[in-house]
């Protein structure tokens, strides 16, 4: 299939949209899966480090023995 011009290429005789429609979509998806697993990691990471952040310092037994009667 040869085209004569650039015009010619992007109308495909009447199938243009639905052919560079489908090349788009498809990019898409090919982009978003390779971003997506990323994205949540990073969320994941900064999750985990916030809440090592909150839990740093906290001795379990430090907490039961400040709330033990006559402390």
């Amino acid at each position: 299939m040869y085209f004569d011009t650039l015009s010619a290429a992007l109308q495909m005789e009447g199938h243009g949209i639905f052919v560079w429609s489908a090349y788009v979509i498809t990019a898409l998806v090919l982009v978003w899966l390779l971003l997506s697993p990323r994205v949540r990691r990073r969320r994941f990471v900064a999750r985990l480090a916030a809440e090592q952040r909150r839990n740093q310092g906290f001795n379990p037994t430090e907490a039961e023995g400040s709330n033990a009667p006559g402390s």
